[in-house]
């Protein structure tokens, strides 16, 4: 299966057996994002995180506290 990052555009072929290329084909609103795309997001996403002025916005106030 033929699936394209939504970032950077970069087209990836993924396994058809794979549990994501089920999701991709069978929900029409998940989106692919490359490794590359997902980790760069993952480091920028844990620094503001280790600045502590970063404030996750949850509906629960347990989710909250667990977090």
């Amino acid at each position: 299966m033929k699936v394209q990052c939504v970032i950077c555009d970069r087209i990836d072929i993924l396994s058809d057996d794979l549990p994501l290329a089920k999701k991709l084909r069978n929900r029409l609103i998940h989106t692919y994002m490359c490794p590359v795309c997902h980790d760069r997001i993952e480091e920028k996403t844990n620094a503001r995180l280790a600045t502590g002025k970063f404030i996750f916005y949850k509906t629960s106030k347990l989710i909250e506290n667990e977090f």
